[in-house]
């Protein structure tokens, strides 16, 4: 016969992994899609797949949301090398983020309408609900920030 203790604790190991279950999925890690807002305008850009390769993150562009007078189907026109006239959607813009603590750091972006590779850090915030990607040249405060909403 169980005692009234042995039977509390086994409601409350029930209720933590219940509790658990229900936690955002993949809210410590930015693995997931993503909706890029735009710094200037506020308005959505574009769906960001991030995966995770040999403990690295990378992001590739999954849709477009163009904006009034841009094309429906962007190339990245201004993009150097291998990216040079490549459609935007299926480009990877994100590579090489690796964990540091509560940050990505180590990581570089790419920007499709002008063609430049930023050095490039990221955060998780609002309990993994939206993700703080920074691009920059040289120091981090020398750099722009775009937030980006979890979709999955």
């Amino acid at each position: 016969m169980l005692n009234t203790f042995q039977i509390l604790r086994a409601i409350f190991a029930l209720m933590i992994v219940l509790a658990s279950s229900l936690a955002w999925p993949g809210g410590d890690s930015p693995v997931g899609l993503w909706k890029s807002i735009d710094d200037v305008s506020g308005k959505p850009r574009a769906l960001i797949r991030i995966s995770e390769e040999s403990g690295a993150l990378q992001g590739t562009i999954e849709q477009v949301f163009p904006q009034p007078g841009t094309e429906a189907s962007p190339t990245c026109k201004a993009c150097e090398g291998e990216n040079k006239d490549m459609p935007v959607v299926g480009l990877t813009i994100l590579t090489g983020l690796v964990r540091e603590g509560e940050e990505y750091t180590d990581g570089h972006i790419l920007d499709p309408e002008n063609g430049k590779v930023y050095r490039s850090n990221a955060r998780l915030i609002e309990n993994g609900n939206k993700l703080e990607v920074r691009g920059y040249i040289g120091m981090p405060v020398l750099g722009r920030s775009q937030t980006w909403i979890r979709q999955d």
